[in-house]
């Protein structure tokens, strides 16, 4: 019988696992922080790949060393270019495909085009366009955080894992808001009142919800669903058949939902980018006895005059994670503050590529959350 010996068998056993390679598919250098914190807390170097971009606006990827065999990981932080961040991503898990990649993992820590992933008027689901691209591309697996819809995983025919970045800004809440306990957390619509309802039992605090007609939600935009037939089509319909309309909405005057008077309100969301909404609630805050105002979110897009508008206002303080770079805006801005969460975006890519469980990142994490 032919004996392998252990040292031997072990080299084995690691050439058919194969190793670990980490890209940053952004051609933009601002973008590659997280990148490097990721790459840092696993003890690897960062894979060498050239990305950039032609004269004509086209996009190039140059993959620099070999990864048939690996496990490779692409992070991609998506910069104000989001059309060019997408096409990046795209071109270089074909690269890895066409380069033999046993498994190509992209970690899109703000996964774009999520706000969506419903069906506006005659548009379109642009999610499930993307989540198609994305799989078609060559994508095996896709890690990201906080989507702005969970049902947006059902859009994949890949495993999806979806962080949470809650336990961070708990956290956050905890050590850096002394008086926390005097705080309540602040839903800014109906539609955010189970995040807000999340943290505040973890933080066995009280609820308030703004309600009222300066809230725009996003569930009140009209559906394309329910438009009516066209001009031709009208006369077809039988004289006796009476379709009953559905009552238009009227929303009362703008009301709070609980106490907030002498306390610190935390407002809770999943996304920062206009902030028309924000300011609206912080001024409804204060004219009811708020005397400081955080405001809490995952991804901080802060778009346009963003950083200007939170600095006039009412806002105390903006914390945001570090899943879309920002640095910018913070300069503009002091009041912007950062919780970086490239050690939970570390371990999960550790423990996909040792083939161990996930379960551990969701401890205690409901449907809700």
């Amino acid at each position: 019988m032919f004996c392998v010996p252990s040292t031997e068998l072990g080299a084995i056993m690691n050439i058919t696992k194969g190793g670990l390679v980490l890209f940053s598919a952004n051609s933009n250098s601002s973008c590659m922080e997280l990148s490097k914190r990721i790459a840092e807390r696993l003890g690897v170097e960062m894979g060498k790949v050239q990305v950039y971009q032609e004269p004509n606006r086209e996009t190039r990827v140059q993959i620099q060393e070999s990864v048939r065999g690996k496990d490779v990981f692409i992070i991609q932080t998506v910069s104000k270019d989001v059309n060019t961040t997408i096409m990046e991503l795209l071109i270089m898990v074909y690269a890895c495909k066409t380069s033999c990649a046993k498994s190509i993992i992209g970690v899109i820590p703000y996964f774009p085009y999520s706000k969506q992933c419903k069906m506006r008027k005659r548009g379109s689901i642009v999610s499930k366009l993307l989540a198609s691209m994305m799989c078609k591309a060559g994508l095996t697996h896709l890690i990201t955080m906080d989507l702005h819809q969970k049902e947006i995983q059902g859009f994949f025919n890949i495993p999806v894992d979806n962080l949470r970045a809650s336990p961070f800004l708990l956290q956050y809440i905890q050590e850096e808001i002394p008086d926390y306990r005097n705080a309540v957390i602040v839903a800014k619509s109906p539609a955010s009142a189970k995040r807000a309802q999340s943290f505040a039992e973890r933080l066995r605090l009280g609820i308030a919800v703004i309600h009222g007609e300066a809230q725009d939600a996003e569930s009140d935009m009209v559906d394309g669903r329910h438009s009516p037939p066209t001009a031709k089509y009208v006369a077809a319909i039988h004289p006796s058949l009476e379709i009953p309309m559905l009552i238009p909405k009227e929303k009362p005057p703008i009301t709070v939902v609980g106490d907030v008077g002498g306390r610190i309100a935390i407002i809770v969301d999943d996304i920062i980018d206009d902030v028309d909404s924000f300011l609206a609630a912080a001024e409804t805050l204060k004219e009811r006895g708020a005397y400081k105002i955080f405001v809490m979110a995952t991804h901080g897009l802060l778009s346009s005059d963003a950083p200007r508008l939170i600095e006039e206002s009412a806002i105390d303080e903006v914390v945001v994670t570090n899943t879309i770079p920002h640095e910018i805006q913070k300069l503009q801005c002091p009041k912007i503050k950062t919780v970086d969460i490239s050690m939970i975006l570390s371990e999960a890519i550790r423990r996909i590529h040792n083939g161990e469980s996930m379960s551990y990142l969701f401890r205690n994490i409901g449907v809700d959350d």
